[in-house]
């Protein structure tokens, strides 16, 4: 009688431990687990899909050690998956669920076409604490609003943590697979990728090394120290959460642990979770506030002209804006990967208000410069930021960088640590910028610093002044 056999589509749930669809596959025998390489991954932001092509070789390299191996395809979903399923006998395809409008679009119609040819396709949650569509407000409606969604979620049981499987049952035969290497997935990087290298821990194992550390050292000041950019205070998890290789559960479970022990930080850290969560439910709800605006009205709002303001958004981009706190955030994106995210709500804010550049420019800059990108939480954060997104708060929260460095960076350790130029004695992640950057921008470390783009007075009054001369 022949093994049960299950393809395991994998995408961004690169782990073994607290994988639903890897245990129910398991439960039902063969298992053969595959990543597939179709448009929506080759349209990828660069450090992203580098990143994630790093984070698909240490899987790999986990599943061998557990006796299973991990075969790679190319093409559309729906035809690469028959192939397999004729290569091996498959009569299942599961797989993690994600929520953005591309990837439903994609995965409805590789369910519809593989039952519609008698294949059981199931898809498993395990990327949100919460599916987006089980939590409503009084009146079945979703939440617009943070603060009355954490009210909502916070005292609902969220699953344990399930183990890893003890075995993954290898089918009778292997299909061929191609190798990482050939997919390039570092290759619009360039140069960077080799700097970005130096910041970055790939894996599983790296990741709950991470979460380790946090619990035990930093949770317990994490709301007091957070916002200090230069502190070694956050948990640097956005970037295995984004890929799945640790799950949301293990960071709630292991945070609520710590909040019932008394550490001051944890409640706050599990708010932040819960961002991530309303990011995703607006997402679901509001699939608009990917690429438009997402409150009434905007779209007549009186950003700069593109042409008029291209040199402005060019030495933005390079960290050339003559504000530190803003230069600092951005060559730290371009080193690292990521930012940190003070300097995020600094960067973006002036970014939309004191030069006053559509909010989606900014956006997809970070698409293609974060390695911890994540789409439902890039968009709600520049939307949060430019004001045209789900908050309370109105358009006047316009963020002083240098009122905001004072009070977060006191001794300038983070602008020193990102920002070569004028210093005696560069610090060496100032020194990387100049080697991650493209060539073709012709900057080097003895450059003399830049000149503020316009001052920081000008560019609020300018940002109030639109505001107030809006037509809706």
């Amino acid at each position: 009688m022949t093994t049960p056999t299950t393809i395991l589509w994998l995408r961004r749930d690169l782990r073994l431990t607290d994988h639903p669809a890897l245990c129910a596959a398991c439960a039902r025998g063969a298992v053969v687990p595959v990543y597939i390489l179709d448009d929506q991954v080759a349209h990828l932001g660069a450090a992203a899909k580098w990143r994630l092509g790093r984070g698909i070789e240490v899987l790999a390299q986990a599943l061998e050690a557990a006796g299973s191996r991990l075969i790679l395809r190319r093409g559309p979903a729906a035809e690469v998956l028959r192939d397999l399923i004729r290569e091996t006998g498959a009569d299942a395809v599961y797989w993690s669920r994600l929520y953005d409008p591309d990837a439903v679009a994609r995965d409805t119609h590789v369910k519809s076409e593989l039952r519609a040819e008698g294949i059981e396709a199931k898809s498993f949650g395990g990327h949100l604490l919460f599916e987006p569509w089980t939590v409503e407000t009084k009146t079945g409606g979703y939440y617009k609003v943070y603060s009355p969604f954490w009210r909502a979620v916070k005292d609902v049981m969220v699953e344990a943590p399930l183990p890893k499987p003890a075995a993954i049952a290898a089918p009778d035969i292997w299909p061929p697979s191609e190798a990482i290497k050939e997919w390039q997935m570092g290759a619009a990087l360039r140069r960077g990728a080799a700097v970005m290298a130096q910041h970055a821990l790939v894996g599983e194992a790296a990741a709950q090394g991470r979460l380790g550390a946090f619990i035990a050292h930093k949770i317990n000041d994490y709301k007091a120290r957070r916002d200090f950019a230069a502190q070694d205070a956050t948990s640097m998890l956005s970037e295995p959460l984004t890929y799945g290789e640790i799950s949301p559960h293990q960071c709630w479970h292991a945070a609520a642990r710590a909040a019932m022990e008394g550490k001051a930080g944890a409640e706050h850290f599990l708010k932040e979770l819960v961002w991530r969560e309303f990011a995703y439910h607006l997402m679901h709800h509001t699939p608009h506030i990917l690429d438009r605006n997402w409150r009434d009205g905007w779209e007549r709002f009186g950003w700069r002209d593109e042409e008029a303001a291209a040199e402005a958004v060019l030495r933005w981009k390079q960290g050339r804006t003559g504000v530190a706190f803003v230069d600092a955030a951005m060559r730290q994106m371009y080193v690292t990967g990521k930012m940190h995210n003070r300097a995020r709500m600094i960067a973006a804010s002036y970014l939309t208000k004191h030069l006053l550049v559509d909010w989606r420019v900014g956006q997809a800059w970070f698409e293609d410069c974060l390695s911890d990108w994540d789409i439902a939480s890039n968009a709600m954060g520049w939307q949060w930021v430019a004001g045209s997104g789900p908050d309370a708060a109105p358009y006047f929260r316009i963020f002083n960088p240098e009122t905001q460095a004072e009070k977060f960076d006191p001794e300038g350790a983070y602008r020193h640590a990102w920002i070569a130029e004028g210093q005696d004695r560069p610090s060496d992640t100032a020194l990387s910028y100049f080697n991650a950057v493209p060539r073709s921008w012709g900057l080097s470390p003895d450059m003399e610093p830049a000149k503020q783009l316009i001052s920081l007075a000008q560019g609020r009054q300018r940002a109030l002044e639109a505001y107030e001369n809006r037509d809706f």
